[in-house]
């Protein structure tokens, strides 16, 4: 076994008094589930590795930006086996069917636009994963996430990961406090390519695998094929149409467009370039109009979760790609200091004071700005 001390740990988080504790780390077979679970057993931790087997039946070939399924999670094991700590598989593919999978399908039927990543930390993952660890009497979950989970004044706060380009902590706004307490992410503090050098000194066979990209449970990029397995009527298209509704062509479904594209309309008779501003899902209708259109300057936010007080100023990130805002919060409305584009329904907005997680909302409609 290798020993923690004889190892480049500066920056790694979280392992502090974890030997002789039995703690559990979620490996979905990636190289930074990995890297935390050697780091746990180095520790001198009773590691249970934990993956859950999402979808793929467990027998799917692994590809390129994948997890959780099939040369995953041998994967996952043959981590566990080198070195020595017990590892478990829990089929977990039909909950993952109805909370992440199901839950992606009908937000897209109603116009929205999900983030199936959130849905699944939310629920499967640091819930019913959450409970398991504790029914295995582990002490602690750990993950390879890239986020700080930082001892405040009041208890643990979640902080965005110190390197900017791996930050996960959009994807995980929906964590509560009480899971905070549970939870750790002993990798918040690296660089991804220190986090590939660990897993070389350790010898896992993960090492150069590649990082698991977009979303796991859809093949070659087609989403809109899951959409139209579980709502066919969606398939049968319906109107682009301008904010005062007239007719401008047809579309072939509503889940393939969300607020701020522009790909895809082939409006060839358009005096000038034209965005998706609305869906209309009642209608199956897709409303376009100029860039100046997207503009928005509230967002009302729904399934709120708070990490800290929204109180003040705050800055928010409005997609996963997004540049933060500045804004503030009135109720549960998100009031933007400058207009902001694109704010889509369905998406998360996540609050963040400095680099803490203030926690976040779903944007359940948007509101145009106040003019002068």
């Amino acid at each position: 076994m290798i020993a923690l001390d004889t190892l480049d740990t500066a920056g790694v988080e979280g392992l502090d008094g974890l030997a002789g504790r039995r703690v559990a780390v979620a490996m979905s077979g990636g190289v930074d589930s990995s890297v935390v679970a050697a780091l746990a057993h180095a520790a001198g931790a009773e590691v249970v590795g934990v993956t859950l087997q999402l979808y793929g039946g467990g027998a799917t070939p692994s590809r390129p930006g994948a997890c959780c399924a099939g040369a995953d999670i041998r994967d996952a094991r043959a981590v566990a086996d080198r070195m020595g700590f017990a590892h478990y598989v829990i089929d977990m593919e039909a909950r993952f069917q109805d909370s992440v999978i199901q839950h992606f399908a009908d937000s897209y039927a109603a116009g929205r636009t999900p983030v199936p990543c959130v849905e699944c930390n939310k629920t499967v993952k640091f819930h019913d994963l959450l409970d398991l660890a504790r029914s295995l009497g582990a002490e602690a979950l750990l993950t390879g996430h890239y986020v700080r989970r930082i001892e405040g004044a009041d208890g643990p706060e979640l902080h965005r990961g110190r390197d900017p380009a791996k930050d996960q902590s959009y994807f995980l706004w929906a964590t509560t406090q009480a899971q905070l307490d549970y939870l750790r992410f002993p990798l918040g503090g690296l660089e991804k390519r220190r986090v590939r050098s660990l897993a070389d000194t350790l010898g896992l066979v993960v090492a150069n695998k590649p990082d698991s990209q977009d979303i796991c449970f859809v093949g070659g990029g087609d989403y809109a094929a899951i959409v139209e397995r579980l709502h066919p009527e969606l398939a049968a298209g319906g109107e682009i149409v301008d904010a005062a509704g007239r007719v401008l062509g047809r579309h072939a479904g509503i889940h393939k467009f969300t607020v701020g594209q522009r790909r895809g309309l082939e409006l060839g008779g358009a005096t000038e370039p034209l965005y998706v501003t609305a869906i209309d899902a009642e209608a199956a209708r897709v409303i376009v109009g100029p860039r100046t259109a997207l503009a928005v300057g509230a967002a009302v936010l729904e399934d709120c979760n708070r990490l800290g007080a929204w109180a003040g100023q705050v800055e928010a990130k409005v997609r996963s790609l997004a540049a933060l805002a500045p804004a503030h919060v009135e109720d549960t409305t998100l009031v933007f200091d400058t207009p902001q584009q694109g704010v889509a329904p369905g998406q998360a907005a996540v609050l963040y004071a400095g680099s803490r997680v203030l926690g976040g909302g779903v944007i359940a409609r948007t509101r145009a700005p106040l003019t002068n």
